[in-house]
């Protein structure tokens, strides 16, 4: 089996069985569109946030992602914040809290 650093040199990666090709190049710009995560789920809220109780948890509270903005993924930065004044979204983390 190939190192690591020989598949990324390569150009080649394997997830989840598939195999991928990727060209290196020193000027890449990605660009995230600002359009609505939430099309149509408690729309009539100012912003949804879900609470999950869990017996096995180390914290008593841990905020998750749902906006695919944080800086901090999958945990939640409060990106969504930004995401949600520019796009009209009501999007907000998922609490688990330990029970």
């Amino acid at each position: 089996m190939a190192s690591t650093t020989s598949i990324i040199q390569s150009g080649l990666f394997s997830c989840g069985g598939a195999l991928a090709t990727f060209t290196a190049s020193p000027r890449r710009v990605v660009v995230v569109r600002a359009e609505a995560i939430n099309p149509d789920i408690k729309k009539d809220e100012p912003k949804v946030v879900d609470s999950v109780l869990v017996t096995e948890l180390s914290k008593p509270l841990t905020a998750y992602c749902r906006c695919w903005r944080s800086g901090t993924f999958p945990l939640c930065d409060g990106s969504h914040v930004k995401h949600n004044k520019a796009t009209g979204d009501n999007v907000g983390p998922l609490l688990l809290k330990k029970q």
